[in-house]
């Protein structure tokens, strides 16, 4: 299980002092005690106890404010990046240059058209784990696929997608050579 948010799960500041921990514990107790038939819930109430066990002791408070301010620093880098719309922009880049070097992997060599996550890897000079994502939306796309031989190839629909990708620069040839 991941980190769990005991101020969220107590409904309070992580600023909240010891009393407001204790009366909110109480009150949160007796709503999802088990033996409550109208509002029990043996989970909530057991994750209330969790989250009250832990923030009433001082020592284990301070060790789940630093697990806490980690924990927020790495959502609030998150949310800067959610927020950074230059990488959509860069993901769509890297995304057509991964179906580009499949494209022409496949025109040079149709019977042996797959390139490996390393070879990938060497080729683009990024490392392999920031090219996961871009592989896995380029298999959810079915633009690739991965081969009996375990590498990694373009599929129909992703030529058709590299081509779709151009037709203005071949309109744009043809005008051009007409005039």
């Amino acid at each position: 299980m991941g980190f769990i948010d005991y101020y969220e799960v107590l409904e309070v500041s992580p600023n909240a002092n010891s009393e407001t921990i204790e009366r909110v514990f109480r009150y949160l107790a007796k709503r999802y005690h088990p033996d409550n038939l109208a509002t029990g819930n043996r989970d909530r109430f057991d994750l209330v106890l969790n989250a009250f066990d832990t923030l009433r002791d001082t020592v284990k408070r301070v060790q789940y404010d630093r697990d806490y301010d980690a924990h927020s620093s790495a959502a609030s880098k998150l949310a800067d990046e959610a927020s950074d719309f230059e990488g959509a922009d860069l993901d769509a880049e890297m995304q057509s240059k991964l179906l580009a070097l499949f494209y022409c992997k496949r025109r040079r060599d149709t019977r042996e058209p797959g390139l490996g996550d390393a070879e990938l890897a060497i080729l683009l000079k990024c490392p392999p784990e920031r090219l996961d994502f871009h592989l896995w939306y380029l298999k959810e796309k079915k633009w690739i696929a991965r081969r009996e031989d375990g590498l990694l190839a373009i599929t129909a629909d992703g030529v058709d997608r590299a081509n779709g990708g151009h037709p203005t620069r071949h309109a744009e040839r043809l005008l051009t050579d007409q005039s």
